[in-house]
């Protein structure tokens, strides 16, 4: 980056432009296993035409651009880029309105669900997306995320309507409409959903809500094993109850969340973790339902969580997993995948994937979104131990293969980054250059966010 761009830049930004190695150390990497790579500069835009300018400044110049939300991808999406500029979107995070009874709203990139939530409080709906994480709802478009209630509400491309985007040659384009539906020419809105950056930068977001729902009411239920379990959430889902969440976690997971969340008067076996959103009396239904397919599978009584506070302290114990796995060494690492299969296949696939762990010697402890087929591994390792990554690399390859064999994805909600690039060549290697051929047209100096998704060269 030459002399003339740097003062450029100082020049738009006017202080929102940084070159400390302090500063660039914080933006160089997610909630990932790289080494954090430090960008030349981080830039911190308030607008559009802020992020217009830049994109074509860097566009002209063939400076290679990362965009930045919270930072708790997974995959490597936002590791920096030795020869270019991060830009984070911190600054970004205004709600640009709220129509309650259209059940929609726009806002800036940066904005995050619970800061979202927070602002919808009084308006009777709120947004169901939840990865876990409290994400940016940009980065969130980006990289299509879902998460626990992804049963009942469906994922990003379910809930997003519309997108402001700003291309690589600084072009700002909004796709989609407010419109329940539109046919109106391309798909664009989500051509850019799960882009992850490489296409352009995603700065507002069109997003539908969803009604306050009247009960709420969550419970944990036991299982002798975690196939019982598998295929209690299977058959709840094939038998059509309409469930908002039904997340499992294994015997190893209970037992270290147990212990991190100081949980009181839960078992340390295999659960699942349920919650009915809706009226009074479908919820009643919709329990008496859930509890028969439970004990017909060997789970127990259900153990509820009757206040807010219990409901917010259990869920947020769900949320938590992934530091309470980092939480049981001191300078270990986390590496973290997920895999989604048909729903009819998801006991063979989970039942493979825990003996396959115990037959490698690995600490994986594995959790899932059990009622779109969805689960994650959670591998713990000292990164000093080259032997136990070998083995953490031959468990993901061999559970890549096991998620294609039964034809499911190698991925449900992470997206690909740097860590699942060889990964997406085996399950879509026709599509890939089709993808190669999109980002050459719309990206033609590629400079955003290289070497994600794809090696383009």
């Amino acid at each position: 980056m030459n002399e003339t761009v740097q003062t450029e830049l100082k020049k738009i930004f006017n202080g929102r432009f940084s070159t400390s190695e302090s500063t660039r150390a914080n933006y160089a990497r997610g909630e990932d296993t790289y080494d954090p790579i430090l960008s030349k500069a981080v830039v911190f835009p308030e607008t559009n035409e802020e992020v217009s300018q830049l994109l074509k400044l860097c566009n002209e110049h063939k400076i290679p651009v990362v965009p930045f939300g919270t930072g708790t991808s997974l995959e490597g999406h936002v590791v920096g880029n030795q020869n270019g500029i991060t830009i984070s979107l911190e600054k970004m995070n205004k709600v640009l309105s709220v129509n309650a009874e259209d059940f929609d709203c726009r806002v800036q990139a940066n904005v995050t669900r619970k800061q979202l939530n927070e602002y919808l409080r009084e308006d009777g709906v709120f947004f169901p997306i939840d990865p876990g994480a409290d994400a940016a709802l940009g980065g969130m478009a980006a990289t299509s995320a879902s998460g626990t209630m992804a049963v009942k509400y469906g994922t990003m491309r379910t809930v997003i309507s519309g997108l402001t985007v700003v291309l690589p040659n600084g072009d700002i384009i909004k796709t989609g409409a407010r419109t329940k539906k539109t046919s109106a020419g391309y798909n664009l809105t989500n051509l850019f959903i799960g882009s992850e950056g490489t296409l352009g930068i995603i700065t507002e977001v069109q997003l539908r809500l969803s009604p306050i729902p009247e009960s709420i009411m969550s419970a944990v239920c036991y299982f002798p094993d975690l196939d019982s379990a598998v295929k209690a959430a299977q058959e709840v889902i094939q038998y059509g109850v309409p469930i908002a969440r039904i997340e499992m976690l294994n015997k190893d997971q209970m037992e270290i969340s147990i212990k991190y969340s100081k949980l009181d008067n839960i078992k340390a076996s295999p659960t699942l973790f349920f919650e009915f959103h809706g009226s009074e009396n479908s919820n009643n239904e919709s329990i008496g339902v859930v509890e028969e397919i439970s004990k017909s599978n060997g789970g127990s009584d259900f153990q509820w969580a009757s206040s807010p506070e219990e409901q917010k302290k259990l869920w947020k114990a769900r949320h938590d997993v992934y530091y309470s796995v980092k939480a049981l060494g001191n300078d270990m690492k986390v590496y973290s995948t997920d895999v989604c299969v048909p729903i009819s296949r998801l006991v063979e696939c989970i039942s493979w994937a825990e003996k396959e762990v115990q037959k490698l010697g690995l600490t994986a402890p594995m959790v899932g979104h059990v009622g779109d087929g969805n689960f994650h591994s959670i591998v713990l390792y000292d990164p000093d131990d080259e032997e136990k990554q070998k083995k953490i690399r031959q468990y993901s390859d061999d559970l890549i293969n096991k998620a294609l064999e039964l034809e499911g994805t190698i991925t449900g909600e992470h997206g690909i980054g740097l860590q699942k690039k060889h990964y997406l060549l085996r399950e879509h290697p026709d599509n890939v250059p089709v993808m190669k051929s999109i980002k050459r047209s719309l990206d033609v100096n590629n400079i955003m966010n290289p070497g994600k998704i794809f090696d383009l060269n």
